[in-house]
């Protein structure tokens, strides 16, 4: 979607003027059809999630409540999965015009490509069964075997630092889930809130415990193209969804039932300014 369009339904919208870079569109003037192309995951449960035509987590409810305040109804909404590998080149491209999907702001992506935010501060965690209470934190994984997806780093950050876990990798969460459950591993790890949305499907309800006791600091930032100029109007539409108690609605609704209450010293955030 080019600058042109996207400024004119801000104008129309009587929001903020718009300059969004990403692709779709011919640059004409805005009409009925315009839309916002947003990545999300697919396949995160309680974060970004695609069940048939339906759109649902954390994530997605930040970037509706974000692009309506920019202007762009839910039904202007174009979702496109962002796989984590995918993510700048998504951005560099212009395939999306912001990306909202557990996606960390570093210095190395900084290179790349401008964030937002954060619109929420994550740490690596350990989901554990509901009636396991010997492992409390990662210096209790001892003897332990201890489960993350093939590629990630958050396994190894635990084994260096904490000698004698076992680690067993799977393709992915689901699969840690399935030898969790059955008793085949003792701990999975990742984000503190990924493990709190995959523990909150109905499936899951009841059998899997967020420990609680983060030992990293993940801030979640909305991806923009490098040309991007509305990260102040983003940071303004997610300072707005905290203050409104829409965000703690949201986390709360996405995470419900697996005991998991988000670090408060750190949530909610506070943007920081646009460089």
């Amino acid at each position: 979607m080019r600058k042109s369009r996207i400024s004119a339904v801000a104008a129309m919208a009587a929001a903020a003027a718009l300059a969004l870079t990403g692709c779709g569109g011919s640059g004409d003037e805005a009409g009925a059809g315009d839309t916002v192309k947003i990545g999300i995951k697919f396949d995160q449960p309680g974060l970004g999630f695609k069940d048939g035509d339906k759109f649902t987590g954390f994530d997605v409810d930040v970037a509706k409540y974000v692009a309506n305040e920019l202007g762009f109804a839910e039904d202007k909404i174009e979702w496109v999965s962002a796989p984590s590998a995918n993510r700048e080149t998504l951005l560099e491209t212009n395939q999306v015009d912001m990306i909202l999907a557990t996606y960390s702001i570093t210095d190395s992506r900084k290179e790349r490509v401008a964030f937002a935010g954060p619109y929420f501060v994550a740490g690596q965690d350990l989901l554990v069964r509901t009636d396991d209470s010997s492992i409390t934190g990662p210096d209790t994984l001892k003897g332990k075997k201890l489960c993350s997806v093939t590629g990630s780093t958050s396994a190894k950050k635990v084994s260096d630092t904490y000698p004698g876990v076992a680690l067993v990798e799977q393709g992915g969460y689901a699969d840690c889930l399935g030898l969790l459950e059955t008793g085949g591993i003792d701990a999975v790890t990742t984000d503190d809130i990924i493990l709190a949305g995959l523990a909150a499907t109905e499936a899951n309800k009841g059998k899997f415990k967020v420990v609680g006791n983060t030992f990293t600091e993940e801030l979640y930032g909305v991806g923009l193209n490098k040309e991007n100029t509305t990260c102040e109007d983003v940071n303004t539409a997610i300072t707005k969804m905290i203050d409104s108690g829409e965000w703690e609605k949201s986390l709360k609704a996405n995470t419900e039932g697996t005991g998991y209450t988000p670090n408060a010293k750190l949530n909610p955030p506070t943007p920081a300014p646009c460089a």
